[in-house]
């Protein structure tokens, strides 16, 4: 836990206050003026939001092995020019990055791994905003791919739409 000071104008504190509220879990806000009376004091104790994406564990549990999920990308990747459904060869290549770049970070592996996974997960979140709301679009998770948290965390909007994709399937 933490403690945060602002000082700003009067008008700005609710809006400051709002923005905290909406990236870190706050406690109660307290609020005094500056000696000079033109702005305000504002306080509040934060802590870290924890993480609201699936664990990866939960979101892959049901998944492919990773050897068997390369051998699929590198067929869709192929047959993506037959037709085949590029929203799905993108989750999974975004999943099977991201699942390489977690065991690359387990066992302290350098590499370019974490990279590719985001890199993945954008070109997914940019499929889902081009394609919008309803069927045709990203599945219906909570966090939509425009969302700040989706911006934010990539990969953990990857193991969103992948909890719910393997789910259905």
């Amino acid at each position: 836990m933490f403690e945060i000071r602002v000082i700003c104008a009067p008008a700005e504190a609710d809006k400051v206050t709002q923005a905290l509220a909406e990236t870190f879990t706050t406690g109660p806000v307290r609020q005094y003026p500056t000696r000079d009376g033109d702005r305000v004091r504002v306080y509040v104790t934060a802590e870290q939001r924890l993480s609201h994406w699936p664990a990866p564990e939960t979101a892959y549990a049901k998944a492919p092995s990773i050897i068997s999920e390369i051998g699929w990308t590198a067929r869709g990747a192929r047959d993506c020019l037959h037709g085949f459904q590029i929203r799905e060869l993108w989750l999974r290549k975004a999943a099977l990055l991201d699942r390489i770049a977690l065991d690359g970070e387990r066992h302290h592996v350098p590499g370019d791994a974490a990279a590719l996974a985001v890199e993945a997960a954008r070109r997914l979140m940019d499929l889902d905003d081009a394609a919008g709301l309803g069927p045709s679009g990203y599945a219906d998770g909570p966090y939509t791919p425009d969302h700040p948290d989706s911006v934010r965390e990539p990969r953990g909007y990857v193991r969103q739409e992948y909890a719910i994709w393997i789910g259905k399937q």
